[in-house]
């Protein structure tokens, strides 16, 4: 579970802080603030869903994204989650932290209302150490996280988490 939230929270995070349109600035600032939802993960590409809840604190600059929170899922299971992002008028790249395989390099792009993400994991996690995210605003206060990764049984595109934010 928890390597599914890693790359869930790391995408989101990395998505947020991408630098390449001349409104990186008050993009980013958009994220500041408190935010919760709801979603669901996979623990692996070929398990069952579970479904999270979750709650973030985002802190920004001109050029970065400071996203700390927590993710519960069946009562007791709790992770905490930080990703540290920054632009570069380019790119966007960090890290993430809070996953049992360690830290995790982030990199992407902005494209339009969202970001497109890679996430590159310390150790092997659904076969490899790639992961996809995709960020993407819905309105003025909320976002979606989507996380996928190639089930390695199967070689087929997984959804493996979700969450939908709302300002909170």
């Amino acid at each position: 579970m928890t390597k599914a939230f890693g790359i869930l929270l790391a995408a989101a995070v990395t998505a947020s802080a991408s630098p390449a349109l001349a409104d990186d600035e008050a993009f980013l600032a958009s994220f500041a603030g408190s935010w919760s939802g709801k979603g669901e993960f996979r623990i692996t590409a070929g398990s069952s869903p579970m479904s999270v809840a979750c709650a973030f604190d985002a802190a920004t600059s001109p050029t970065s994204l400071s996203l700390e929170g927590k993710c519960r899922g069946m009562v007791v299971v709790s992770r905490r989650i930080g990703v540290k992002l920054k632009t570069d008028g380019e790119g966007v790249s960090g890290s993430y932290v809070g996953s049992t395989t360690g830290s995790a390099g982030l990199s992407g792009r902005r494209t339009g209302t969202g970001f497109d993400l890679s996430i590159r994991w310390a150790k092997s996690v659904n076969g490899d150490r790639e992961a996809q995210m995709k960020v993407e605003k819905v309105g003025e206060d909320g976002m979606k996280l989507t996380t996928t990764d190639v089930d390695p049984k199967t070689g087929r595109t997984v959804v493996t988490g979700r969450i939908d934010l709302s300002r909170s």
